[in-house]
């Protein structure tokens, strides 16, 4: 069995690039219901947000398209300046089993493929992935191949034993 990973995980770190003075930096960590943010704060924060919802949206669709072969989601997080974490970058797992027949190998081979390019934008690491089970398709693939040609030999062999006799 293979384990392979997929998602968003090219987590970034999308805080502004100012270092906050320690007055600053205890706000941050733990700002109260009063506190107000300035437009910068703001900016990271709705930057954040968006990400947020754009990584725990790219991490579904692997999901639902993995179905029983995907694993649960996991996100790295990052703290905004507003105290809350938000998801930055993440990962589903998806298992990758070898099937008892070319066929079912096959169908494995495509619904890890589906569940790696699910989302709207696949990342490096979901197109790797991918073009793996891509590779593993193939090979199922021609392993199919061999055993018709295999078989066909048989029937045809068994045939021509018939009708010689």
């Amino acid at each position: 069995m293979y384990i392979m990973q997929i998602g968003s995980n090219s987590s970034y770190d999308i805080s502004h690039q100012h270092k906050p003075s320690s007055k600053e930096d205890k706000k941050e960590e733990k700002p109260d219901d009063t506190t107000k943010l300035d437009s910068s704060q703001q900016q990271e924060v709705n930057k954040l947000q968006a990400r947020d919802s754009e990584v725990r949206a790219h991490e579904a669709a692997h999901k639902a398209a993995g179905g029983g072969l995907a694993g649960s989601a996991s996100y790295s997080y990052q703290r905004g300046p507003d105290g809350k974490m938000y998801a930055i970058g993440g990962e589903v797992s998806i298992s990758f089993e070898k099937g008892s027949t070319p066929q079912e190998t096959i169908a494995n081979a495509r619904q890890v493929a589906a569940a790696a390019m699910a989302p709207a934008n696949p990342s490096p690491q979901d197109f790797s992935v991918a073009a793996s089970a891509r590779m593993m398709e193939l090979s199922a693939q021609q392993e199919l191949v061999k055993q018709l040609q295999e078989e066909q030999n048989q029937q045809n062999g068994f045939k021509t034993y018939q009708q010689s006799a």
